[in-house]
């Protein structure tokens, strides 16, 4: 293999005026589009209706059809939801191009909370609102729109490009290694665009060069065989849910730092962020302190962050006068870039059960775990994809974190190794993604679309010998 040499300069920017005239041409439809996405539910968790996932992988092929990608099918594997791969294949020593998002969106949490209904998008000053509208229905539309734009360009310079749209992202991707590894000659690629991350702020954009590992436990304890009655049983007995509260209190110490033994951290950022801004996104009210120490950067994005996301336990307004015999909760733990997952599985557990109380019996049901993600700062494709977001925003990109996971990403790296993966995104942080009122900002969707066409524009320069490896780790 050659030496990586430098991509080209940047484009002229007659170039780049006449893709920014193109794109306003072909915004508005865009947004119908992607309009029209947000309004099919394709929510893929166990228990809801698979027919609108099957809808949107649909609307997803027919847009892709339409983009003009020569092959477009509708695939599964292991009765996992339906994913969309479309290709036009490179001509014989060109590179080809992967551009994934997913089509499926996460549960809309309760109705009323929502200003309007979450499935019925509704443009509100410069923002999309509706679930999926950032979370990633953005990101198929980021792609369905780069294609517009320049895939009559790629196709004439021989330069591949493949879309894959997952189905079931939100539901944690149980079968997408199986389905890469099935479909393995079709998505191979030299270079790979993850749009299923965030942007540094509105006006600023990023490269999301590291993520955060993920290891979920559900942590039983039980007191009693049966419920009793709290007045002629309660003394002796301590109910299962202060048994389960003082075990979780155990998780971190008085600062709110995790105290569980055998987590690492990696190196702090090199960015931080204003704890104003901080509050401001993440909807800390003043007067309240953050937990932790040290920048807020490394909190979010290269040190374990470890949370109580569920509980099982009697409702107030169903509880009655008796001990309750047991409890669970599901604890989520994000792990730093170099943590190993299983390592981390490990040291969870291990403190759970060293922790567990003498009065009740504790157990441990291990879940999910993925892998973190570090990306290689001076690959060739990094720099282009820098290039083409200066150019865009008319800023210089900020290389970030996100304290998120994309576990998925290790699996594509080993499977296809001699890829590099370039992790870029829609979202903002006032989008919301996952919350109630998620929303998309349109002249960032705009911005995003542009960068999207000068990096595939630009990705016959790297040459199919200088698409190294980004050297992501777990």
């Amino acid at each position: 293999m050659s030496n990586p040499t430098p991509p080209a300069g940047p484009p002229a920017s007659s170039d780049v005026e006449g893709l920014r005239t193109r794109l306003e041409e072909l915004l508005p439809q865009a947004i119908s589009d992607l309009e029209d996405l947000v309004r099919i539910p394709s929510i893929a968790f166990e228990g809801y209706d698979t027919e609108p996932v099957r809808s949107s992988a649909e609307a997803v092929a027919s847009l892709l059809r339409e983009a003009g990608m020569a092959e477009v099918s509708i695939e599964s594997v292991a009765g996992g939801a339906p994913a969309v791969i479309g290709r036009t294949p490179a001509r014989e020593g060109r590179p080809t191009v992967m551009l994934y998002a997913h089509h499926d969106v996460q549960p809309t949490g309760p109705l009323e909370d929502w200003t309007s209904a979450p499935f019925e998008p509704q443009r509100r000053g410069e923002r999309l609102y509706g679930r999926g509208a950032a979370d990633d229905k953005a990101g198929v539309m980021a792609h369905v729109t780069a294609l517009r734009l320049v895939g009559d360009e790629l196709a004439a310079e021989g330069i591949g490009v493949t879309v894959f749209v997952e189905g079931e992202e939100e539901a944690g991707s149980p079968t997408f290694r199986p389905f890469i590894e099935t479909f393995r000659e079709r998505l191979s690629a030299d270079l790979i665009i993850v749009a299923d991350s965030a942007n540094w702020a509105v006006g600023v954009p990023s490269l999301t060069t590291s993520l955060r590992g993920l290891v979920d436990v559900v942590v039983e304890v039980r007191a009693l065989d049966h419920a009793v009655h709290s007045g002629i049983f309660g003394g002796p007995v301590l109910d299962a849910l202060t048994q389960l509260s003082r075990l979780l209190a155990t998780l971190h110490d008085e600062h709110g730092e995790v105290a569980v033994q055998g987590l690492s951290r990696a190196e702090d950022p090199a960015v931080d962020m204003p704890e104003a801004d901080f509050r401001r996104d993440a909807g800390v009210p003043e007067g309240l302190e953050l937990a932790g120490s040290g920048p807020l950067t490394a909190q979010l994005w290269t040190r374990p962050a470890l949370s109580v996301i569920g509980i099982d336990a009697p409702a107030v307004r169903e509880a009655s006068n008796t001990i309750v015999p047991a409890a669970r909760a599901k604890l989520s733990l994000r792990i730093p870039p170099g943590q190993d997952p299983a390592t981390a599985m490990t040291a969870l557990t291990e403190h759970l059960q060293r922790h567990a109380p003498a009065t009740a019996r504790v157990t441990v049901h291990q879940g999910e775990q993925g892998k973190p993600y570090q990306a290689r700062q001076d690959a060739p494709a990094m720099a282009l994809a820098r290039q083409a977001l200066q150019t865009a925003w008319g800023a210089e990109a900020v290389d970030t974190g996100l304290g998120g996971s994309i576990p998925f990403i290790a699996d594509l790296l080993e499977v296809f190794p001699e890829a590099e993966v370039l992790v870029t995104g829609v979202e903002d942080p006032e989008s919301r993604a996952h919350g109630i009122d998620e929303s998309l900002h349109l002249g960032e969707f705009a911005h995003v679309c542009l960068a999207e066409a000068l990096l595939l524009r630009g990705a016959g320069e790297l040459g199919t010998d200088q698409a190294v490896s980004s050297e992501g780790t777990a």
